[in-house]
């Protein structure tokens, strides 16, 4: 398939990547900035463009990969310029909090929901075909477009409705975006001690290990499971700053809560 990636961040860099290496023709990336469009376009060999107008009206499918605060505004744009066109490409965008009803105001068919879910870097490789790709399509033909060519990069495709992904979204947050925060706060701990944080990798990679074959409920340990005051009020003596001394009452508080609550089951 002919496909477009209006954007060209993190997630866009990797998911056209994944596409062309398994055999679909990458047409031209757009983007707002021309180096970032270049530089995209130059890994993927394909043209680039900054402006909607000079956005092919050829492909099969176009693929937004933008912040979601601009999808509405994009759209509208795109559907706008395709608008002649006598076939009636896909529309797919990729963000896990926003509903597929996005499209509806702007088209009538052929639009639907590619997330894949796991964090982006552009310098970190992954192996896509291990990444839970959730979909969802105005149509049963367009659903099975989208399964399609989801299934050529991941071996994890799964049909998910909005409001399902937006938990999905959700659950991800918690269990990436605020862990990595977390390793954050222990980073700063460790700075004003001048303690390398490359010797906290072992315990990290044990802690996600373990939930591979526990619970997180079963796998969590630590001070805060059994409420050690003691522990816990002289760890919080040690934090210089207000809203980290909450944070880690907060996070104890639900981290004992929770086991009680799994011990009274």
């Amino acid at each position: 398939m002919r496909i477009v990636f209006i954007g060209s961040g993190n997630l866009a860099t990797h998911l056209s990547q994944a596409l062309k290496a398994a055999g679909e023709d990458i047409i031209q990336i757009f983007s707002r900035t021309q180096e970032n469009a270049q530089a995209l376009a130059n890994k993927l060999q394909c043209a680039s463009c900054i402006s909607i107008s000079d956005i092919r009206t050829d492909a099969d499918v176009y693929i937004f990969s933008v912040k979601d605060d601009a999808l509405p505004s994009l759209i509208s744009q795109l559907t706008q310029h395709l608008s002649s066109n006598t076939h009636h490409p896909i529309l797919l965008h990729t963000a896990g909090s926003v509903p597929m009803s996005v499209f509806a105001e702007y088209t009538d068919t052929n639009y639907g929901v590619l997330y894949p879910m796991q964090t982006f870097s552009k310098g970190r490789s992954v192996n896509f075909r291990e990444i839970p790709c959730f979909i969802e399509a105005s149509e049963k033909d367009t659903l099975e477009v989208i399964m399609e060519l989801a299934s050529r990069v991941s071996d994890n495709v799964v049909e998910a409705s909005s409001g399902k992904r937006k938990k999905l979204h959700l659950a991800a947050v918690f269990s990436c975006n605020l862990v990595n925060h977390c390793y954050r706060l222990a980073e700063r701990v460790l700075e004003e001690e001048g303690i390398d944080f490359s010797l906290y990798l072992p315990l990290i990679q044990e802690t996600a290990n373990k939930v591979k074959e526990l619970s997180p409920r079963k796998a969590q340990t630590g001070p805060m499971v059994r409420y050690d005051k003691t522990i816990m009020d002289a760890q919080i003596a040690l934090i210089n700053d207000e809203r980290t001394r909450q944070i880690y009452r907060l996070m104890a508080d639900s981290i004992h809560e929770d086991a009680v609550n799994g011990a009274n089951h």
